[in-house]
């Protein structure tokens, strides 16, 4: 599994607005700047973060983005589900039928996967923007 690069400005866009003091909203292009991330692909990335609840837009002059929810409510798991569907390592696990073998629970290496996405999943779940800003700052 490789995220995409939309995914990683996703992780930079929210990482940048968790370090802002909460409630603060700020312009797309400064956000663009410093985070080195086309206009163009920010625009597109914040429209996905608000239609999952991530951040808001507020229009006007002095309009921009804030984060729709705390640094603390908003984790790894919820950027990637927003930026690229629901988390699947493996298509069988995804779709009941996809197996071709038509085994698909009884199969051991989907169980086994199923078992490590659900870990991955739980451990994407369990890293906060807030901690990451955090982190951020002490460096």
């Amino acid at each position: 599994m490789q995220l995409n690069q939309a995914t990683d400005y996703a992780f930079r866009v929210v990482l940048y607005l968790a370090g802002l003091p909460s409630g603060t909203v700020e312009s797309g292009v400064i956000i663009a700047e410093r985070q080195n991330i086309p206009y163009r692909f920010l625009q597109k990335i914040v429209r996905m973060l608000a239609a999952a609840g991530l951040v808001k837009s507020y229009r006007g002059v002095e309009g921009g983005f804030a984060l729709a929810k705390s640094p603390d409510n908003i984790t790894l798991y919820d950027v990637i589900t927003a930026m690229e569907g629901p988390l699947g390592i493996h298509r069988c696990l995804a779709e009941r039928n996809a197996c071709n073998k038509n085994c698909g629970q009884e199969c051991p290496v989907h169980h086994a996967l199923a078992g490590i996405q659900e870990r991955l999943a739980a451990d994407l779940s369990s890293v906060t923007f807030a901690v990451l800003a955090a982190e951020a700052k002490i460096k």
